[in-house]
């Protein structure tokens, strides 16, 4: 592994509040209380939180934005889905929210890694579509460079306080090849399904923001972030990333589900036999699941779409999670193969790149709020697995899935947690890691 900055941890055990940690904080929501939920993260064995540091939300490229953040919710739409489910009704001043968050960093000796969600998911939770409709007016060549100069402000706001020190590095964007950052690729005629293809297409206007980024903030780590669901050659990757950033979901058995229920077919009938077997004795028509009139603004060009969190919504979790565990073993040689795989191919890009490798989420794929697949036995073997292999291929740093956060059902598992972040932390004696 490379040599990081001297001032950050010689492994990264990572929690990612995404959006979450500014979406959900409405009295009984799990970031009510933000120091708290840093207390929780230490008590567990987490050194580094993953967000949506909401650059464009909170700066143009002049600087701060004067408005206070609103956020409402998708009135029925969402409500047992992960990351969808928020109440809505807060207005808070952002700037003094992301403040805030540093500084407890800063108490609890913990680590950020900031990111972006905005042309994904973030704006949907919007009280108004003002913002999400500025970030789509942004012709899609210039939206890289637009947000690296709104995440430009962003640094210099925590420098002035003295708090960049908090920063362990800086993504421009989460998953670049997924979400209305792609679009410039899809507009040019490249298939919006061949993530190497769209990873090729943008890498130029990626490595322009991240050049401008690291010529900006030269002593802090500047890099992209990608995803290893499909295979691509790593030449695609953006040249001048500081870090190998990566998601790993491996989906497999979860593939299949998707697929019988004609989620992955758009001409396919919905729902079909399959969903309604699965869903709730109270499930709603899904002619009647709809967002407010009005609102369909908020899962404009989403990547979840209606039908999915339909299914999240109003499925039995029980019939959920035992259809994953009936059909895993078909796929269980498989997946795990897939982890082998995927991990050996960004550890030998990264060696000859000198970067270090962080999994930044994963693993087995996005299920319902209530279900319990990957908080299980088969699930934890699946997590237990990657951060073995990432640790026997000496990776930075490593999620323990990614619904190990306060906003999943998940982070009521303590042991498991403290026993896993631990075993990251002792992986800095690593018979390959230099001091």
């Amino acid at each position: 592994m490379k040599q990081v900055k001297a001032h950050l941890p010689r492994k990264l055990t990572i929690t990612m509040w995404d959006f979450s940690w500014y979406t959900m904080t409405m009295p009984g929501e799990p970031y009510s209380n933000l120091e708290q939920c840093f207390k929780e993260a230490v008590e567990r064995g987490y050194n580094t939180i993953r967000i949506c540091a909401m650059p464009f939300l909170l700066f143009t490229e002049e600087g701060p934005r004067k408005e206070p953040l609103a956020f409402a919710n998708l009135g029925e739409v969402g409500v047992r889905t992960r990351w969808y489910n928020c109440k809505g009704g807060a207005e808070f001043d952002g700037h003094q929210h992301l403040l805030n968050l540093f500084t407890y960093a800063k108490k609890y000796n913990c680590y950020l890694i900031l990111s972006s969600w905005e042309y994904q998911q973030s704006p949907s939770f919007l009280k108004t579509p003002a913002l999400f409709n500025e970030l789509l007016a942004i012709p899609p060549k210039d939206r890289f460079m637009t947000l690296a100069k709104s995440m430009d402000q962003l640094i210099q706001f925590i420098k002035q306080e003295g708090l960049d020190d908090r920063i362990a590095y800086v993504e421009l964007h989460n998953e670049i090849e997924f979400g209305l950052l792609s679009q410039v690729a899809i507009e040019a005629g490249i298939d919006s399904g061949d993530a190497g293809k769209l990873i090729q297409y943008t890498k130029p206007f990626v490595e322009e923001a991240l050049d401008f980024l690291q010529k900006q903030h030269a002593e802090l780590l500047i890099t992209g972030c990608f995803t290893l669901s499909q295979p691509y050659s790593k030449v695609f990757l953006p040249e001048n990333q500081q870090v190998g950033h990566f998601h790993m979901y491996i989906n497999g058995v979860l593939i299949q589900l998707l697929n019988e229920t004609g989620l992955t077919n758009s001409d396919s009938e919905f729902p079909n036999a399959l969903v309604k077997s699965m869903l709730r004795d109270d499930a709603p028509s899904f002619e009647a699941y709809q967002l407010p009139e009005g609102e369909e603004w908020r899962l404009f060009e989403n990547p979840v779409g209606l039908k999915l969190l339909y299914l999240h919504d109003w499925c039995d979790p029980v019939k959920w999670d035992l259809y994953l565990y009936e059909h895993y073993g078909l796929y269980k040689q498989a997946m795990l193969q897939k982890v082998n795989d995927r991990f050996k191919d960004i550890s030998e890009w990264a060696s000859g790149h000198d970067l270090p490798i962080v999994i930044g989420e994963g693993y087995v794929g996005y299920t319902p709020l209530l279900a319990q697949f990957e908080e299980g036995p088969v699930g934890k073997d699946i997590a237990e697995y990657c951060v073995k292999k990432g640790m026997e291929l000496d990776f930075w740093g490593m999620v323990l899935c990614s619904n190990c956060a306060p906003h999943h059902p998940f982070w009521s598992d303590i042991s498991w947690q403290k026993k896993w972040n631990q075993f990251i932390l002792g992986a800095c004696h690593h018979p390959n890691y230099v001091e």
